[in-house]
């Protein structure tokens, strides 16, 4: 399996943000169905997180790292969740951590064990390197009339074709993983506070989970 590899970040964020990092992992294959070992690991890790350790988890190094970023990017925390919080709210309302697809089932159990922002790509919709960087005026998702405006300065996952994402959100169209999807790229954003070993765990855990499916 391939190493996993360092994001460019515009010069402005590095200065503004130090600590900020993207650190990405190709894989050969896409995602499909859970097998029950996937199924079954979801539901122990649901019986660990009762409502003590999530009334906690906020106060915690790696969560607490996020949402402190949250704020200095002008994101409020408890609006717009943090990931980890994020699983852990949809836990809360579901009883559970449901099983969606291989991917996202694998997404969610490395978010929950490392507190790491992890996400994906389709790779063949990748074009040269990625990076982080604000969004540049008029910037936009898609194209025509279902096209939607990117506000200015908002900081975006970005290859050399244009915006893949928001940061800590919307994935652009056609950019992410399908069910078409033969090779996907694993993301992970690291801030100031979250330390390598963490977001490399984050990502191998994906991997190592969609890879033994």
């Amino acid at each position: 399996m391939a190493d996993t590899e360092a994001g460019w970040v515009a010069a402005e964020l590095r200065e503004e943000f130090p600590g900020l990092a993207l650190r990405y992992l190709v894989l050969e294959r896409g995602s499909g169905r859970s097998p029950r070992a996937v199924k079954d690991r979801l539901r122990t890790l649901a019986a660990r997180f009762g409502g003590g350790q999530v009334i906690n988890l906020r106060h915690q190094t790696i969560p607490w790292a996020y949402r402190v970023f949250f704020r200095h990017i002008g994101l409020d925390p408890d609006e717009q969740r943090t990931p980890v919080e994020e699983v852990v709210l949809e836990r809360m309302r579901a009883g559970g951590f449901r099983s969606r697809n291989l991917l996202d089932d694998a997404l969610t159990i490395a978010i929950m064990e490392t507190g790491v922002a992890v996400s994906a790509l389709d790779a063949d919709r990748v074009e040269g390197e990625l990076g982080l960087r604000p969004a540049e005026r008029g910037e936009r998702f898609g194209e025509g009339e279902y096209a939607s405006d990117i506000p200015t300065g908002r900081l975006l996952v970005a290859d050399s074709a244009g915006p893949v994402g928001v940061l800590f959100g919307a994935i652009a169209p056609g950019r992410g993983v399908s069910s078409d999807t033969t090779r996907m790229t694993l993301l992970a954003v690291q801030v100031a506070g979250v330390p390598d070993i963490h977001v490399e765990e984050a990502l191998w855990t994906v991997a190592d989970i969609i890879g033994e499916a």
